[in-house]
């Protein structure tokens, strides 16, 4: 069975948009992420941890834009149209 980590988007107080990753296997086990890289990163990382058995469930605050929900939309796509270059 695949562990849920949670990614929330959230907004700090100057506006601009973090993630933050909680492994819900473990209370106390979270990640502040700044980019979708140190996103990507940190997901591989704490996934490593369950052999990669994980699920991502997402999910934004209340007080997150409709914009920084797309400007994280668009960089998860960047991301993965580069690591699909990568690969192939």
């Amino acid at each position: 069975m695949a562990v849920i980590f949670e990614s929330v988007i959230k907004s700090n107080p100057i506006g601009k948009w973090y993630i933050e990753i909680r492994d819900t296997s473990e209370e106390d086990k979270r990640e502040i992420c700044l980019d979708i890289d140190e996103y990507a990163m940190k997901i591989e990382d704490m996934g490593a941890e369950y052999g990669g058995d994980i699920e991502v469930v997402w999910s934004a605050e209340e007080n997150v834009t409709q914009e920084q929900i797309s400007e994280v939309r668009m960089q998860m796509m960047a991301y993965e149209e580069k690591l699909k270059k990568e690969v192939g």
